[in-house]
């Protein structure tokens, strides 16, 4: 039987000490691993295997030129909501905010107010604002547009008297020649002026489309019954004409002022504004192919339909849909003209875009005139990308002005100064 050995109470200083065993254990755990990841299979019919396809695609999409990412966004073709710009559905604009992520702000941007011109001793009080102003013309100029707007007025009110219209297209047939001449005649003035307009493009019935995904839905029935979804949008628009510029016009406000904005929150379903859905190809187009230098939008010009009557509006006491109807034609147009342009520029859903796309939209029934500017701040705006993304878009719009009251006699009556500068003022907007 072994003698029993009486250990020392002290240890000797060379044995080592325990906590040098757990070092080599965190060691040996930091390693590396001999085999690679297990990852869900990209053909197995489960949760995560379609999570993987998800990333797999939006992998591919960013990795590609724009000409491919716009043939992959849009190539799957499912049952989509088609948002009409005109439109008579009640209270449309507030469900088009939803839609879009848009705020609106009554009034035009500050670069649009008239700057105070101080004496050479005065110092100006918003030395900003003087700077982000619109440039103006001289009053001598300015008389020359005004006697150039009344030519053009006088010139189609002589024509329109000897021309009969067909059923619901008198404003095609009436409207549609005048605000053609306007914006021609005063776009070739303004050229001058302004250094953008010579190298412009001017687009005589242009057509706008743009195909965007917000929100998700249940399926309700059929094979894919239980599945969630993305609720797809799509609008495609003809304005009258629009002006397309080489370079972007600068922002209305910094990109984070748009923060504190608020949008109206639809938890409704679409189809109760009512909105229904249709299948074809998805869309998204500027007015102009990639390859063109002009991919920047300027000034849309809108003519409101037949239908479209204030008298007939007031009788069935609708005069409070009046200005809806204007301001969600402004916010759907002027949405998809501007995320058209992000996307021709390689922004889309998963990468939002790094500076604001601004464009502007007139829209008349050849009386009265509304003004609107739109600033795009993010097109990620789907259930995924839009969780965490404070950015919202914003429209800025007037109410309706008059142009002018009647002509008589060969004069044009109450011509509306105020109409026109505006006018001149979107137009001699530049970066």
């Amino acid at each position: 039987m072994a003698a029993r050995t009486r250990l020392p109470l002290l240890f000797p200083n060379n044995l080592p000490l325990f906590r040098h065993h757990r070092l080599v254990q965190t060691e040996a755990a930091a390693k590396e691993p001999a085999y690679p990841p297990i990852v869900p299979s990209l053909t197995a019919k489960s949760k995560s295997a379609r999570k993987r396809q998800v990333e797999e695609q939006v992998k591919k999409i960013c990795a590609s030129p724009v000409a491919d990412k716009l043939s992959l966004i849009t190539r799957i073709q499912r049952m989509k909501f088609v948002v009409y710009p005109q439109t008579f559905a009640r209270n449309a604009d507030r469900w088009y905010q939803h839609f879009t992520k848009t705020a609106y702000i009554p009034g035009l941007p500050d670069k649009f107010s008239p700057v105070v011109q101080k004496s050479a001793g005065e110092e100006s009080s918003s030395p900003a604002a003087a700077r982000a102003a619109v440039p103006v013309i001289d009053d001598e100029a300015f008389a020359d547009i005004r006697d150039l707007v009344t030519a053009v007025i006088l010139q189609e009110n002589w024509h329109i008297r000897k021309r009969k219209t067909f059923l619901y297209r008198e404003q095609e047939m009436k409207v549609g020649p005048f605000l053609r001449g306007l914006v021609t005649t005063l776009s070739q003035r303004l050229a001058k002026y302004n250094p953008l307009l010579p190298h412009s493009s001017l687009d005589i019935g242009p057509k706008v489309h743009f195909y965007w995904r917000r929100g998700q839905r249940i399926i309700p029935k059929g094979h894919r019954r239980g599945r969630q979804e993305p609720i797809r949008f799509q609008i495609d628009d003809q304005p009258i004409c629009q002006i397309r510029v080489t370079e972007q016009l600068p922002q209305f406000t910094p990109l984070e002022d748009s923060y504190a904005a608020e949008v109206p929150e639809i938890t409704l379903a679409p189809n109760l504004m009512p909105m229904f859905k249709r299948q074809y190809d998805n869309r998204i187009f500027t007015g102009s192919k990639l390859p063109d230098p002009a991919c920047y939008g300027h000034t849309q010009f809108h003519l409101v339909p037949d239908r479209y009557h204030r008298e007939r509006m007031a009788r069935r006491e609708q005069s409070d849909q009046v200005e809806v109807f204007l301001r969600a034609n402004g916010l759907a147009s002027l949405f998809a003209w501007t995320g058209a342009q992000a996307m021709y520029q390689g922004f889309w859903n998963h990468e939002d875009v790094t500076r604001p796309f601004v464009s502007q939209a007139v829209i008349t029934d050849g009386h009265f005139f509304s003004f609107f500017c739109y600033q795009l701040n993010t097109v990620a705006l789907s259930v995924e990308t839009d969780a965490n993304n404070p950015r919202k878009n914003l429209l800025w719009g007037t109410d309706s002005m008059q142009l002018y009251e009647n002509v008589q006699d060969g004069k044009v009556v109450g011509l509306n100064d105020a109409v026109i500068k505006l006018l001149v003022q979107f137009l001699m907007n530049r970066s």
